[in-house]
């Protein structure tokens, strides 16, 4: 089982979300704010495609479990992940998405790597670090993400203010 940055970050915004995106129901694709946040993360900081690098990384936890991130950009001299958000209303899924990132490259050797995480439209940053309690949270999760994940029942829908603007809104709100 795959278990990838998305994953860690739907896991803490939706999980009914991340049991749809796991079982192929995929929305993103309909979704204006999606769009508008990859234009930004494209347009926010041209020069970073010049200085930085983009990386694919991976690590098997077990014969079950494979992780993978790709981080848009990494300063590898500074060791420093630059992350680009939209917005902060979800910035604790944001966070733990960037930790999953700072994990995974430890996993992978590359020790004492923070991260920058950047709200452009906001003006505002955000340091990130990984503690010893952060690891021992996000073994925790990776088991319960995978559960989710093969769980044969979709969790309910969660009713937050923040569904509206959901790609699976229209999904989890029709009423037959």
């Amino acid at each position: 089982m795959n278990i990838t940055a998305t994953h860690i970050n739907y896991y803490h915004i939706c999980r009914r979300k991340l049991w749809l995106i796991s079982n192929g129901i995929n929305m993103e694709h309909t979704s204006e704010i999606v769009a508008d946040g990859k234009l930004l993360h494209e347009s926010s900081y041209p020069q970073r495609a010049e200085k930085y690098q983009e990386i694919d990384l991976s690590f098997g936890l077990n014969n079950e479990i494979e992780l993978f991130g790709k981080i848009d950009f990494y300063n590898a001299k500074a060791k420093i992940i630059h992350e680009i958000k939209r917005s902060d209303k979800i910035e604790e899924a944001h966070e733990w998405q960037i930790k999953f990132y700072i994990y995974l490259l430890e996993l992978n050797g590359i020790e004492g790597v923070t991260a920058i995480l950047e709200y452009p439209k906001l003006r505002n940053t955000k340091e990130i670090s990984l503690s010893f309690i952060d690891k021992e949270y996000l073994k925790v999760m990776f088991v319960k993400i995978a559960e989710l994940m093969e769980s044969e029942t979709c969790p309910p829908r969660i009713n937050s203010k923040i569904c509206k603007s959901c790609s699976y809104y229209e999904l989890c709100y029709v009423e037959e």
